[in-house]
């Protein structure tokens, strides 16, 4: 922004200024020379006053004041003695003394007995140059003399003229010259300047200094004379400590250099405490001189280094050095702030440029580690060529090559390869070249002076690399391939029976298909290609061996599909890449780790390419015959470790079809190497005897064995889980969804006996099956009547019909996997693992209600009743339990069925979810007491597990800990079961004002929700007549409600007769009868209530059914009788008919009162046809005695009821 005029103006001394000049953040301050004074100005002062006194001015601008008091600024002024001339100055700041400096200088000053602070002062320290002395130093102790405060010049304070503001803009200032001041202003006042003695100085009196330039960190400054001499101070001692001759009429300007953190990577090894690269970073400062007569621009390390840069740059030019950069900064401003100047630059005026001066920093090292600098700025350079967009091989590899030579030390050599080598940039005839040069150049070195870790190093990458180029040479080349096999030819390769090679065929296919529609892979464009800087990353060479680095999964995959992925297609000599990769130092045992990786991670493509079998074979076969690898000494009777890490390598493989076959050629190598050790051994013995038949036999071979028959069923298994039924449109839970684990032979010999079953529960779960499938199943598979299974799977329903479709294909893989583990995978097994699974993941989401009512129906799908208690005791002990207890208090508090809140405040579950998961504990209780009672006629069940997988390791298996549950105490069992059942009518029907635990006296509330094997003090005797009342009427309140849904049932949706609404198996009032009977009720009058509820609904039809089970029917008829006078009486008196009233008179005066006494209200439904009145009363004189009080009303009711026309 600029000012129209002067913002403030103030005069300090009457004398000329000779020089002014300015520090930046951190000794913020304006120094002002006079001929013998110094004025220093506190450069965050002079800040924040201009910027109020512009404000000002702003203000009384737009207000029209003219009187303006502009801030006071803060100031100090030195005179400066015993000197006899000052040309230049430099303002050092403000410094202490060490304590031995401070007894020094007081000793000088005071004498022997000079008396000194305990700490030292302060001390603001001013340089000068010119004559008498050549250098003058200066110390002002801080604290000595107040600084002087001053005001703008007396004229301020009179009254501005208007003219001032019209020529100024509205800024405060003085007019201009050009203008004549009517009024001559008063001289302003100078305050005098605190005298300050020289303390010491360089007393050279020919020496005349012209200029001061002080360095950025204020330690150094230097000096120029007229004597064309640059002379370096140090300011802090006093001293000259430099002198450069030949500089007439110089220009002077330092560099401050900051060192890199990342360049110190080849100083590591230094013992230097900077050699840490985590350390603070270090700085370096750099003369820079100017000498015009000569044209020349000088670079100088200080303090004693040489010269690090000259340059020819003309003799008019001009070096511009400022020494700071912004004032105003405090401590949190400058950290965001980035500067806007050069440090210094050269301003050439005949060609009109602006040359900068950069300086690296290991310039100003010492000669030993600036060739390591140097080493390190060449790494740089070969880093940014190798980065550089050149499209020329040739020009980088020459480039390369020579930088890499230049290069001192050999560390950073080996550093300056190692970047070349990973480079994907620079092709491999490249690399080999650089690294034959480097070698070469090496090996001419006198061998004392060869760094042997280097040329070993650089041998082992070049026989890396000559091995790389042989195998690509190798993979490029095209072989005539090879007809594919016959599976007759395979069979006998893989030495299996022509039936059992049909029976893989077909595990695999299936396998193939399943897992088709399960899971994609993405392939790679090309499996062979390997880049030179990952082949070498990957490897190692030692002592002329080839060894792996730990790599991830991916990354050994791809270095064996390098080797062995053309070899396995058939498209390259399998025999040249063994031997050139045995040649190379690759030992066998890693030669086989990495085909095994590679084979087991390709299974799709493998079983795409049924001929790959035969390539294996062949590849197992040469590996199997290199040197070391079959241990000399191994027999038939040993295990070989060769054969055990290729089946241990196809036990932890999940690829389960690529492990099979890799195992079916193990084994026939296995044998087929076998077979000729034995011929070898037996030809001398038995000489002219038959012995093609012969089969040697090995523990290897009894291995492989056990091994492909647990690959066998692992792979069946896979199928199974791999199939699922056609896309489903009902919602499904996010816990189906869930994806299922890949299987291996060691992760179910690591998943104990229950493992199997346990897997197939969780893909059962997964799929939404019903348990009838499973039944199913095992039906098709122990029975050959087609005609039975196909009715039962007419029967068969999943969660939605579309799901079907796949049915079929489902149920034969059931099968399959039934025939191969008739032990894990019993249909009493299985259903108790999908029982607890069910319920494992229904207490995960106990919203989802159909998982633990899905779990109760494989519960009650368990034949034996052993494991059938075991399973549900802990299901209720582990789940339930807990939740019911819950469920219960909280019912018991608000006296109804709770809203939706509090449900899931206190159960942690949904009203509508709590409805049936209570539905659920009593059915979980009553299979409890079902199972009770069966297992005293049943014997407990003998678990066993297939031969193959005997040796199984890991958790007890759920059937086991349920055989292993006490026996229950039916008792109580019984009693929790009816509180279960009171609880779940409250929440079904929705009843009000009934709390459950009001049912129980004291004993028996104490006994709920105690372990069910323990033995509790229950309710026995005669009960509380205030508790039966309660019970009475909750049942009471049951029947009714249940019947009111019923009512309402069949006014909506119009069902048949003979469907009852509620639940699969639920009749309330049945059910309710039954509760009478544990809670020592009648259920005669249950069963009564019941039928006149179906009679005030309207439903007469279902009354006259249930009136048959009424024992007491005599005492149910004259409750009827009632009902039918409430009948009439609203017919009669509120109804439509005509001459209500005069029917009425017509009736006997006993007939008339007592219908008159009725109250028609108490009746649901009163619009009841009359001739179904009629047959009511009809049915209530049948069962009524003839001497009964009631029965001559009966008659005369009928009487009525006839009369009245329909």
């Amino acid at each position: 922004m600029k000012f129209p005029g002067i913002l403030v103006s103030q005069n300090r001394f009457c004398q000329i200024i000779s020089k002014a000049k300015c520090q930046c953040y951190g000794n913020e301050e304006l120094s002002i020379l006079y001929p013998a004074a110094i004025v220093t100005i506190d450069g965050f002062s002079l800040f924040q006053s201009l910027r109020a006194c512009r404000n000002q001015v702003a203000r009384a601008a737009a207000s029209g004041n003219e009187n303006v008091q502009p801030p006071p600024l803060a100031y100090k002024k030195w005179g400066l003695q015993d000197v006899d001339t000052i040309v230049d100055h430099a303002s050092i700041g403000i410094m202490t003394l060490c304590p031995f400096d401070q007894m020094k200088t007081a000793s000088n000053i005071g004498g022997y007995n000079a008396a000194i602070k305990n700490s030292p002062p302060a001390m603001s320290q001013y340089v000068t140059v010119g004559a008498n002395p050549f250098t003058g130093f200066f110390f002002a102790l801080e604290g000595s003399s107040q600084p002087l405060l001053s005001h703008v010049a007396l004229a301020v304070a009179s009254k501005l003229t208007s003219a001032l503001f019209n020529a100024a803009s509205g800024w405060l200032g003085w007019k201009s010259k050009h203008e004549e001041e009517p009024v001559q202003k008063q001289k302003p006042k100078v305050e005098p300047a605190t005298p300050l003695a020289v303390r010491f100085g360089l007393p050279d009196s020919r020496r005349h200094g012209e200029r001061i330039c002080l360095s950025p960190c204020n330690t150094l400054a230097a000096v120029t004379d007229e004597f064309g001499r640059v002379i370096l101070l140090d300011v802090t001692r006093g001293l000259a400590v430099r002198m450069w001759k030949g500089y007439r009429d110089a220009e002077i300007g330092w560099i401050q250099t900051v060192e890199d953190l990342q360049e110190r990577e080849t100083e590591k090894m230094d013992s230097s405490p900077f050699g840490n690269a985590q350390g603070p970073s270090r700085v370096a400062q750099f003369l820079v001189i100017y000498a015009p007569r000569r044209g020349i621009l000088e670079v100088w390390s200080t303090q004693q280094g040489p010269r690090v840069g000259a340059f020819n740059v003309g003799k008019y030019c001009r070096l511009l050095y400022p020494g700071y950069k912004i004032m105003g900064l405090n401590n949190v401003t400058s950290q965001g702030w980035q500067p806007q100047t050069y440090q210094i630059c050269l301003l050439d005026p005949v060609s009109g440029s602006v040359k900068t001066v950069h300086v690296p920093f290991h310039l100003s090292l010492s000669d030993k580690k600036s060739e390591r600098a140097k080493d390190m700025h060449l790494v740089k350079k070969l880093n940014a060529l190798l980065k550089a967009k050149t499209s020329d091989p040739d020009l980088i590899e020459a480039e390369a090559k020579e930088l890499i030579l230049d290069i001192k030390y050999p560390a950073t050599k080996k550093q300056a390869l190692e970047s070349i080598l990973t480079s994907e940039r620079v092709p491999l005839s490249s690399l080999t070249n650089i690294t034959q040069t480097l070698m070469d150049d090496l090996q001419k070195q006198e061998l004392e002076c060869v760094d042997e870790g280097l040329l070993q190093f650089c041998t082992n990458k070049l026989k890396l690399l000559h091995l790389y180029e042989l195998v690509s040479k190798l993979n490029s080349q095209s072989i005539q391939k090879e007809p594919s096999p016959s599976d007759i030819d395979l069979a006998k390769l893989l030495r299996l029976e022509e039936r059992d090679f049909h029976r893989l065929e077909i595990l695999l296919e299936n396998y193939k298909n399943e897992n088709t529609q399960t899971t994609t892979q993405l392939t790679d464009e090309k499996d062979d290609v390997l880049s030179v800087k990952m082949f070498l990353e990957y490897l190692e060479y030692e002592k002329d061996v080839i060894t792996v680095k730990n790599l991830e999964d991916g990354e050994y995959v791809a270095l064996g599909s390098f080797f062995f992925w053309k070899c396995l297609c058939g498209e390259s000599s399998t025999e040249e890449m063994c031997h050139a990769l045995e040649s190379a130092g690759f030992s066998p045992q890693t030669l086989l780790s990495l085909l095994l990786n590679l084979w087991l991670s390709k299974e799709k493509d493998i079983l795409d390419k049924p001929d790959s079998v035969s390539c294996l074979h062949t590849m197992l076969l040469l590996l199997s015959k290199m040197k070391v690898a079959i241990d000399e000494s191994w027999d038939t009777q040993s295990v070989s470790p060769w054969w055990q890490q290729m089946r241990t390598a196809c036990v932890q493989s999940e690829n389960n079809a690529a492990a099979l076959l890799s195992a079916h050629v193990g084994h026939s190598v296995t044998a087929q190497i076998i077979d000729s050790v034995t011929e070898k051994k037996f030809s001398q013995i038995i000489v002219g005897s038959d012995t093609e038949s012969w089969e040697a036999l090995s523990l290897d071979t009894e291995y492989w064995k056990l091994l492909l028959k647990q690959l066998e069923d692992c792979l069946i298994l896979q199928t199974l889980l791999h199939s699922k039924v056609a896309k489903r449109t009902r919602r499904v839970s996010s816990l189906q969804t869930e994806p299922l684990g890949r299987l291996s032979v060691k992760k179910l010999l690591e998943a104990g006996k229950g493992g199997i079953a346990d897997t197939v529960a969780k893909w059962v779960f997964r799929q939404g099956f019903s348990p009838i499938i499973l039944n199913v199943a095992q039906y098709k598979n122990n029975t050959d009547s087609t005609e039975e299974s196909a009715e039962m799977h007419n029967n068969l329903f999943l969660e939605e019909p579309e799901a079907a479709a796949g049915l079929e294909r489902i149920l034969e893989l059931l099968q399959v996997a039934y025939q191969q583990f008739p032990c894990s995978l019993e249909v009493d097994v299985l259903h108790a693992h999908c029982s607890w699974e069910c319920v494992v993941q229904w207490n995960k989401d106990p919203e989802e209600a159909c998982f633990l009512n899905r779990s109760i129906d494989h519960l009650r799908c368990i034949i034996n009743s052993h494991i059938q208690h075991g399973i549900a005791l802990m299901m209720w002990n582990t789940f339930i339990v807990k939740r019911l207890s819950s469920a219960t208090y909280l019912m018991d508090k608000v006296g109804k069925a709770p809203k939706d809140r509090l449900c899931r405040r206190d159960v942690g579950m949904s009203d509508t979810a709590m409805t049936a998961f209570l539905g659920c504990c009593s059915e979980l209780l009553q299979t409890l007491l079902e199972a009770d009672v069966s297992s005293d006629e049943m014997q407990a069940p003998v678990l066993d597990t297939e031969d193959a997988w005997v040796s199984v390791e890991g958790p007890v298996s759920i059937v086991e800990l349920a055989l292993e549950q006490k026996r229950i105490h039916y008792p109580l069992v019984e009693h929790q079961f009816v509180l279960c059942t009171v609880l779940y009518a409250i929440m079904r029907l929705s009843l009000k004002g009934v709390k459950p635990l009001s049912l129980f006296d004291s004993k028996g509330k104490n006994a709920f929700f105690k372990d069910l094997t323990s033995i509790q003090l229950l309710p026995s005797g005669d009960m509380d007549p205030n508790v039966l009342s309660v019970r009475q009427q909750f049942l009471l309140k049951v029947v009714s409600a249940a019947v009111q849904t019923l009512c309402s049932s069949q006014k909506d949706r119009e069902i048949s007769e003979e469907d009852f609404p509620f639940e699969k198996g639920k009749n309330w009032p049945t059910l309710a009868a039954d509760l009478a009977q544990y809670l020592q009720i009648s259920e005669d009058l249950v069963r009564r209530h019941y039928v006149c509820e179906l009679y005030s609904y309207g439903m007469d039809h279902l009354g006259e059914e249930a009136f048959l089970q009424v024992a007491d029917k005599e005492v149910l008829a004259s409750q009827l009788l009632m009902l039918a006078g409430q009948r009439l009486a609203f017919t009669l008196l509120h109804g439509q008919i005509k001459d209500g009233m005069e029917l009425l008179t017509r009736l006997p005066p006993t007939l008339s009162t007592w219908l008159k006494a009725m109250d028609p209200q108490e009746v649901q439904n009163v619009e009841v046809p009359i001739a179904t009145t009629a047959r009511l009363v009809s049915k209530v004189i049948e069962h009524l005695p003839e001497n009964h009080g009631q029965y001559s009303l009966a008659l005369n009711l009928i009487e009525a009821v006839e009369a009245i026309p329909a």
